[in-house]
């Protein structure tokens, strides 16, 4: 199927969001909760899946939802079609601080593999599934689990990432190490494992685990500075304990630090 051919704008630096106009007809697909605003005259519709139409039958449809359960998403997806005579918009915003990348899937081979949680939003035509890992060692130590997503077609999709994007244009050959969790996605002709850090004082106090991602190309990789799960991390050691706990509480130094720090609260 032929993907609707959907104009956008992105809006913004750190808090980004997608500006997608559609013609009368057009449909834009977005996860559940990412809507942000939209001019009178769009309908929305849930549907089950992506509602590309390429499963068979009732059980192809409950077995494509399911995939979807298993990348963390929702069962369902909200379709936005323009239902008035003239162009009309619909915004859909990032989840958290960080940047929109516009994937062209005609200019990737009609297929991108993202990280699970990066899909935003496509045009109605694009397949949104799961990329199974072949390798039992980057489901086990992958830190995004041994599925990964994919987007499919030849239209536009949009993915998010946290904090600063990177791209990297991989030669033949080009091995790029990445921590696990600061992969956005990639190209299909990029060959992905997971690496064992080594030594036993980079595993127990090195702090950045104990497997990092190894990219080899060619291909293009996208890289993201902040993982929503690092950040929520900082979020969860920071916040004060129950009972009026100081923030350092659970840290390695404990009291020590508090003492340290000249903070003689007790």
């Amino acid at each position: 199927m032929q993907a609707h051919e959907i104009d956008y704008h992105i809006y913004g630096e750190e808090m980004q969001y997608v500006e997608i106009e559609l013609d009368p007809q057009e449909v834009v697909i977005a996860e559940v909760g990412s809507f942000m605003m939209m001019d009178n005259g769009i309908q929305m519709q849930t549907i089950f899946g992506d509602g590309t139409g390429q499963e068979s039958g009732i059980f192809g449809k409950i077995l494509s939802a399911g995939k979807r359960v298993l990348t963390g998403e929702s069962l369902f997806m909200t379709a936005y079609s323009n239902q008035n005579a003239g162009k009309s918009k619909v915004c859909f915003a990032s989840p958290y601080p960080g940047k929109i990348l516009p994937i062209d899937l005609t200019q990737f081979g009609g297929k991108f593999i993202c990280q699970k949680d990066a899909f935003l939003c496509a045009a109605k035509g694009v397949s949104v599934g799961i990329e199974f890992s072949r390798k039992l060692g980057r489901g086990l130590f992958g830190g995004e689990g041994f599925i990964m997503q994919k987007v499919e077609g030849d239209g536009m999709a949009f993915v998010h990432s946290g904090g600063t994007l990177a791209k990297k244009e991989l030669a033949a050959s080009e091995i790029l190490k990445v921590d696990t969790g600061c992969i956005v996605g990639f190209t299909q002709n990029v060959d992905y494992d997971i690496e064992f850090i080594g030594g036993i004082r980079n595993s127990i106090f090195g702090g950045e685990g104990l497997f990092f991602a190894t990219l080899r190309g060619p291909g293009t990789v996208y890289v993201q500075s902040l993982p929503f799960s690092r950040l929520a991390d900082r979020i969860i050691a920071s916040a004060p304990k129950s009972g009026g706990s100081s923030r350092e509480e659970g840290s390695l130094l404990g009291g020590l630090g508090n003492l340290l720090d000249g903070d003689n609260r007790f």
